[in-house]
């Protein structure tokens, strides 16, 4: 614990009460009075004073610190007026870290963090390493505090938002897995978005690791470690992992589907390598680890057509990866809500792998222009009409594949929804 700064001083006031805010709320009631505020009407943590549909200014009097749920911006009203006061602003992230004792291996990226984290996590428990997986990936870190056995590696997703809240968060491991254009609408420009991503390294010291693309340059002092090009600590050589000149395994017996999770498991492994795990169960893990739901997730073969459900991919570069892990014959289910900047880039893929693409959502006129002229383009409105659609048209050996380069918010909670929608949609599967 030497490392950490102290909790900053409460009252707390914290501001949305999702689960990574409610996990805050319970941890910091040990540390000093805290008072919970959301603009919608979530269920509240019990025995946290609590005030639904409010944005939070009429409560910032008696707050001596405001923490913030990763959802709700910098721009929010009474964050900008926090700032505004010199009350700190922290996320959860920071104040779980600073309460946890645990060696931290963090993971970011634009695309592959949670396949990632729990690859990372298979590994670990291959090694007979005790772990805990948490952050982004749905276990908030704060419900962690007071349960986590002390002598466990905490693998922790890590979003932008969450980084652009990090104050002194310094893990003893971190891996950025890629940088692509994401969230424009929340941080204005993928500059703003980029330096967010690199706030993992920047308080990291000489004895830390810091393992990321050979392209790539990082802020902090730790020690650097590169995967992925030619030269790389841990990179593909005609056709198997190598780690440091000695061959690791071969890439056809990593069991994830697809290029790009074959670039995830080389930062994986090159993060458990880098950090003291032997070679064999991360060889283990590789070729056991069949991936995360809503990622790739194969949900079943219907009359010869499989189905599925990418709905994780909520990005550009995250649907145009799930659309290139298949050769071709993909029904592409594209769409969701809008997140600032086009669908251009998915032009190449579309033209190469698909056979159609079915548009939804608010998406879909965005989608429509950018992708003229690819394939046949069919505006189906909602999932539940694409899928049919999808199902009518797709021949024995093809794919329907939702991978919609769009959040959910505009039909969906979230994407996990989504993910579960389109499970349920698929005939006898």
């Amino acid at each position: 614990m030497s490392r950490r700064p102290p909790l900053p001083e409460g009252p707390y006031l914290v501001v949305g009460l999702a689960r990574s805010g409610a996990a805050a709320a319970r941890v910091l009631r040990e540390h000093g009075e805290v008072i919970g505020c959301d603009s919608g009407r979530p269920e509240v943590p019990e025995g946290i004073e609590s005030h639904l549909e409010s944005d939070g200014l009429g409560l910032l009097e008696g707050a001596r610190t405001l923490v913030k749920s990763p959802g709700v911006p910098r721009q929010a009203a009474v964050v900008a007026e926090a700032l505004r006061r010199d009350v700190p602003v922290y996320g959860e992230l920071e104040l779980a870290w600073r309460l946890l004792p645990n060696r931290f291996l963090a993971v970011t990226g634009t695309n592959g963090k949670t396949t990632t984290v729990e690859l990372l996590g298979a590994i670990h428990r291959a090694a007979r390493v005790p772990v805990e997986v948490a952050g982004n990936v749905g276990t908030p870190l704060a419900s962690l505090v007071g349960r986590a056995d002390p002598e466990a590696v905490v693998v922790c997703e890590v979003s932008s938002f969450q980084l652009e809240d990090a104050d002194g968060f310094a893990p003893e491991c971190a891996l950025l897995l890629n940088l692509a254009e994401d969230h424009l609408d929340r941080h204005g420009s993928f500059d703003a978005y980029r330096d967010a991503k690199l706030r993992l390294f920047a308080h990291q010291r000489p004895a830390d690791v810091a393992v990321a693309p050979s392209d790539l340059a990082l802020p902090g002092a730790a020690r650097r470690v590169e995967f992925g090009a030619p030269g790389a600590d841990l990179m593909l050589e005609n056709g198997e992992l190598m780690w440091r000149g000695a061959g690791l395994l071969g890439a056809a017996e990593v069991r994830l589907r697809g290029a790009h999770n074959l670039e995830n498991a080389m930062g994986a492994a090159a993060a458990a390598l880098a950090t003291g795990l032997e070679p064999e169960p991360v060889r283990e893990a590789l070729r056991s680890f069949t991936g995360v739901p809503h990622r790739l997730e194969e949900v079943g073969t219907v009359d010869g057509v499989l189905y599925v459900n990418d709905s994780k991919a909520t990005n550009v570069a995250a649907a145009a990866r799930g659309i290139e892990a298949f050769e071709g014959g993909v029904h592409a289910i594209l769409g969701g809500s809008l997140k600032g900047g086009g669908f251009a880039g998915l032009r190449e893929p579309v033209a190469a792998r698909c056979r159609a693409c079915y548009l939804i959502g608010e998406a879909t006129e965005r989608l429509a222009a950018d992708l003229e002229g690819t394939v046949p383009l069919r505006r189906c409105g909602d999932l539940e009409s694409a899928v049919r659609e999808a199902e009518a048209a797709a021949k024995p050996g093809e794919v329907v594949l939702l991978s919609p380069a769009g959040a959910s918010y505009d039909q969906y909670e979230d994407y996990e929804r989504r993910g579960d929608h389109f499970r349920a949609l698929i005939p006898r599967a």
